[in-house]
């Protein structure tokens, strides 16, 4: 757990589970993740289908870390869904989950929440986005909108899928949203592309950032993990 001076604040697009190295291991996964301590994580590419009957990885996150979840699936089928989940530490109050799919591309959510922790109050927003720039570009118009609804201290994160410079991504959300991480986390052995982001307002909120390279193993994307001032 962080220090009572800021929360920390993780996203990863943990590719089902699925490593470079082709092992699915949730458990390697939830270690890393318990090495990172987050306060609120934002976790992408959820997919229960790969261990039907198996415990839900929602529900083994929550267990696991003790944190509460809110679940965003984009497609679910007879034998599971996909989709991405937002936990916290502390309880998530005014949660909902924004359908931000495009017709004819594949379904794409939002979900946004207000984080009660001791230091204040955070208003966070977790998304995976699309692949077309139009789509993307789109998508975060909703973002941006769904951004300026609170006055609170804001978090906007996840993978934006924005390989673009300057891309869809920085055009629109650094206007509502000037304080931004910069890392490249994609593809996780020999990072090149800045899909994974976190933004924030105000922008003097994001007090640091870092990547943990020890998922280029785990996942196809490196996790990022910021201290927030709430």
């Amino acid at each position: 757990m962080t220090s009572t001076a800021a929360v920390r604040v993780m996203t990863w697009n943990i590719h089902g589970g699925m490593g470079p190295d082709g092992r699915h291991d949730l458990e390697r996964i939830l270690s890393l993740i318990r090495r990172a301590d987050p306060d609120v994580l934002a976790l992408q590419e959820i997919d229960s289908r790969r261990t039907p009957g198996a415990e839900h990885p929602v529900a083994m996150l929550e267990r696991v870390l003790g944190h509460r979840g809110v679940a965003a699936a984009a497609i679910t089928t007879s034998d599971g869904d996909y989709g991405q989940v937002l936990l916290s530490r502390w309880p998530m109050t005014e949660t909902e989950v924004h359908d931000i799919s495009i017709t004819g591309r594949e379904p794409r959510r939002a979900i946004t929440g207000i984080v009660n922790a001791p230091t204040g109050q955070l208003f966070v927003l977790a998304t995976h986005l699309g692949l077309k720039l139009a789509e993307r570009h789109r998508q975060c118009r909703q973002l941006a909108a769904l951004a300026t609804r609170s006055t609170l201290t804001t978090v906007v994160m996840g993978d934006f899928n924005d390989w673009m410079s300057p891309g869809s991504v920085q055009n629109v959300l650094a206007r509502k949203l000037p304080g931004c991480t910069r890392h490249r986390t994609f593809p996780a052995r020999f990072p090149l592309l800045k899909l994974d982001r976190i933004y924030c307002r105000p922008a003097s909120a994001l007090l640091s950032s870092r990547l943990d390279p020890a998922a280029r193993t785990i996942s196809d994307h490196l996790p990022i993990i910021a201290e927030i001032q709430a």
